[in-house]
């Protein structure tokens, strides 16, 4: 169903929050972010994980966000979120797919975004 290998590929991680650490603040970057620590603020990258061990107080503005650990914050994922089995989430998300994990926790709004623009137009256009 998802290319995985091509969309979820975090083999090659850019910038990790390690276990130990905790970051206060908006991280802006276009690679790959790995939190395994925690981080309050805002976070707007390329491609989020967050760690069994990862705890996230931010919003997220990210292409694909899989989190196995706990996020408290609003996400905007252009691509996939996956929440795995440990995944906690509390707070809305905007979507383009969605796979939650059996055992997952999710207590939000959730809005599903189209993947085609053109569609959405078209529809506007004949009203």
């Amino acid at each position: 169903m998802f290319k995985k290998k091509e969309e979820l590929d975090f083999a090659n991680v850019d910038t990790i929050i390690g276990k130990d650490t905790e970051f206060s603040g908006t991280i802006n970057g276009k690679g790959i972010l790995r939190v395994d620590g925690k981080v309050t603020g805002e976070i707007i990258t390329g491609d989020v994980l967050v760690g069994e061990t990862g705890v996230v107080e931010a919003n997220i503005k990210a292409r694909h966000v899989t989190v196995s650990g706990t996020i408290k914050g609003n996400i905007e994922a252009s691509g996939l979120l996956e929440l795995m089995p440990s995944a906690r989430l509390t707070g809305d998300i905007k979507v383009s797919n969605l796979s939650i994990g059996d055992g997952a926790y999710f207590k939000g709004a959730c809005e599903m975004l189209s993947g085609d623009k053109s569609k959405e137009n078209k529809g506007q256009e004949k009203k």
